[in-house]
Order: C-alpha cells, then sequence, then structure tokens
C-alpha cells in the first residue's frame, strides 16, 4: 500500500484500530478520527513505529458531526505525499446497550437517534465529505454485519442502524463513479459485540485485500464477506 492514503474512522479501538494497523504495517498513510483525543494521540504514537508505514496522523473526529469529518478528510488529504485519499473505512459505530437486550419494542427514543446519526448518518457524512478529496479508483469500505439483513431478537434500533448504513452504500455505489462496499467479517470481539467473537488484528487482512485486490465490480454497492476474502487468497 506504499503511495496509498488511507483514513480510518473509529480508528483507534476494535475494527478501526486493527485495519489501520494493518494499512500502516503495509506501508499506507493512515490518518485516524475517533471522539477521544488522548486515544488519537495514543493510536497516532503507535501506528508511527511501525517499520515501514508512510505518514500517520489522527485528528478528533465526531462523525455525526459533519463539519468534524470535513476536517478530518481534509487533513487526510493534506497528508499523503501525491495529495488526496485513496481508501477510506468507515468503522465508527455505537451500541447503546448490551447485544441482543435491545429489543426494538421497549427501545428508547435517545438509543435509536443517536444509533441513526452514528451508524447511519455518520456513514452518510463519512463518504459525503470524502468524496472532494477521494483520488481516482479510490474505495471505500464499511464494515457491516448479518444482523443488518436477518431480524434477529433483541438488536433494536442498532440493527435498523446497520440496515441504514447497508442502503447509504448502495446509493453512494450507485451515484459515484468510485468502489464503495460493504464488508462482513463476521463477529469480532470489540465493546459492540461485548467482546464476543474473532479478534479484530485476524480480519484486518481482510481490509487490506478489498483495499487493493479485490474485484471493484464485486466490491461496489456490495457484501464481501470471510467466504470471498479466503477464497481469493488461499
Amino acid at each position: 500500500m506504499d503511495d496509498t492514503t488511507a483514513v480510518v474512522t473509529g480508528g483507534t479501538r476494535g475494527i478501526g484500530r486493527a485495519v489501520a494497523e494493518a494499512f500502516a504495517t503495509a506501508g499506507a498513510t493512515v490518518v485516524v478520527g475517533a471522539r477521544d483525543g488522548d486515544a488519537i494521540d495514543e493510536t497516532v504514537d503507535a501506528l508511527a513505529t511501525i517499520d515501514g508505514s508512510g505518514a500517520v496522523d489522527g485528528v478528533r473526529t465526531d462523525v455525526r458531526d459533519e463539519y468534524d469529518v470535513e476536517r478530518l478528510v481534509e487533513t487526510a488529504s493534506r497528508t499523503g505525499e501525491g495529495g488526496g485519499i485513496d481508501v477510506v473505512v468507515a468503522a465508527a459505530g455505537v451500541y447503546h446497550g448490551d447485544p441482543g437486550e435491545t429489543p426494538t419494542d421497549r427501545e428508547s427514543y435517545a438509543a435509536f437517534d443517536d444509533h441513526w446519526r452514528t451508524n447511519g448518518r455518520g456513514i452518510f457524512a463519512t463518504i459525503r465529505e470524502a468524496l472532494p478529496h477521494l483520488n481516482e479508483g479510490a474505495r471505500v469500505l464499511v464494515p457491516t454485519g448479518a444482523i443488518a439483513r436477518t431480524a434477529k431478537p433483541g438488536y433494536g434500533s442498532y440493527a435498523i442502524s446497520k440496515a441504514t448504513a447497508e442502503a447509504i452504500v448502495r446509493a453512494f455505489a450507485a451515484d459515484t463513479a468510485y468502489a464503495v462496499g460493504c464488508l462482513e467479517p463476521g463477529q469480532i470481539a470489540t465493546d459492540l459485540t461485548g467482546g464476543q467473537g474473532r479478534d479484530p488484528e485476524s480480519i484486518a487482512g481482510m481490509f487490506v485485500w478489498a483495499a487493493t485486490e479485490a474485484d471493484r465490480n464485486a466490491l461496489d454497492g456490495e457484501i464481501l464477506g470471510l467466504k470471498e476474502w479466503k477464497r481469493a487468497t488461499r
């Protein structure tokens, strides 16, 4: 990923942090965004120690605020040697409550609104604000899960917000010349899953593959999962 500039929201923990580290290890310039300024500083310092990494930077970013996102992508666009952005990973997300224990019929309006603003509108803002800075051939990757399409009890407005994110991805894929797609890595051990699932580091390579080698037509407006990644890289 030499000469590649990547911006990763939610880049200080979970999937976002693992992907940022994998991109830096592959030689990319990486700019991370997250709400916690101290976590941003720690992550940037850690990424900068990776042998072979490109330039590293970070911006405190709340994806619910499009002006925060605008500052993030402007910083990323200036950071790489060639200018512009080649890869966007929109990994910022929230889950209010415990997985499987937030049924729709008992969901609070506050939880519904913030799930939508962060996991839905936040994806929209991240892609929308990145568009003016994307280089030709750029790719936008959005983590997703089966809960967005297959209803299970107790996932309430979180599941609704993930379905919204997938719809946003399809719309941008249809309306732009860039490859905008979803990646479904299965259940990952993060704060959003209560620590249950695969280690984020185990699937970070999937994002490197999707950013560099995956067929653009297969990615654009679609969902690529573990099966496609393993089949392509075995």
